[in-house]
């Protein structure tokens, strides 16, 4: 533990050092910081994905020092600072855990989880409403998950699993009726639809519908890489080839996921 302190203590002391003596990050302002924090947090959810430990320790330390400039900016700004921001979130936590720091029994995570929804709706300050927390530029697979989500805390979900593949089945059949009908806005609406169920589907078989998406993507990436060097190997270009000829490389790609 003292480890830790110190090395926190250190870090204060650089950040301290960085806002008065760098142009660069004396330059910087909590807005200037938003779309950096963004792509940082992009690529610790990337290592996430590629378990790889050292670049998952790396991009903590990266997110790490935006929270710690977030908190000297507010300092300067007199309206906070990093003992408020540990403060409010040991408080929040406490708040939060009355399963470990109170007598409420909750044992299981789906239970805590539960928990967690209806005493975020308590907390002193907050608007009642159990949808005000999901960020408006969230993602949209994100905030469909986080949607759900949020209502599951209250009691607004399937009592049983299985039930959400008829919502799957109805939804995609009236996907399928507007693609007959070649009706644009309403194809896209009910596509929409579909998709929102497949991340319910997802959420409640335990599947993170991001997580899950990013591996295909990076999938085909790899599939699709193979076929274009293959066929460059040979001295040939994709648009010489039938979608047949494309096929059977792709299979061959396959081999190697």
């Amino acid at each position: 533990m003292e480890r830790k302190l110190q090395q926190f203590e250190r870090l204060l002391k650089i950040m301290d050092e960085l806002r008065e003596k760098c142009p660069w990050d004396r330059e910087q302002t909590l807005e200037s910081l938003r779309k950096l924090t963004i792509e940082e947090t992009y690529e610790l959810g990337e290592a996430i994905l590629d378990n790889n430990l050292q670049e998952i320790k790396k991009e903590l330390g990266d997110i790490l020092l935006h929270i710690v400039f977030y908190a000297k900016i507010g300092e300067e700004k007199k309206a906070f600072d990093i003992a408020d921001v540990i403060d409010s979130l040991c408080d929040k936590l406490v708040f939060r855990h009355p399963h470990v720091f109170g007598e409420v029994e909750a044992n299981s995570a789906e239970k805590v989880s539960q928990n967690w929804e209806a005493l975020k709706l308590k907390e002193k300050g907050r608007k009642k409403r159990v949808l005000e927390g999901v960020p408006k530029s969230l993602p949209a697979v994100v905030k469909a998950n986080r949607i759900q989500e949020k209502v599951r805390g209250v009691g607004f979900d399937w009592e049983e699993k299985e039930q959400v593949w008829d919502k799957v089945r109805e939804e995609f059949a009236e996907f399928e009726y507007e693609l007959k009908n070649n009706k644009q806005a309403e194809m896209e609406k009910e596509f929409g639809d579909l998709l929102f169920s497949m991340i319910n589907a997802a959420r409640l078989y335990n599947i993170d519908p991001e997580a899950a998406l990013e591996r295909t993507n990076l999938k085909f990436i790899k599939r699709f890489s193979y076929l274009e060097e293959n066929t460059m190997h040979k001295g040939r270009s994709l648009h010489d080839l039938s979608l047949d000829e494309m096929n059977e490389i792709w299979e061959q790609a396959k081999k190697y996921d």
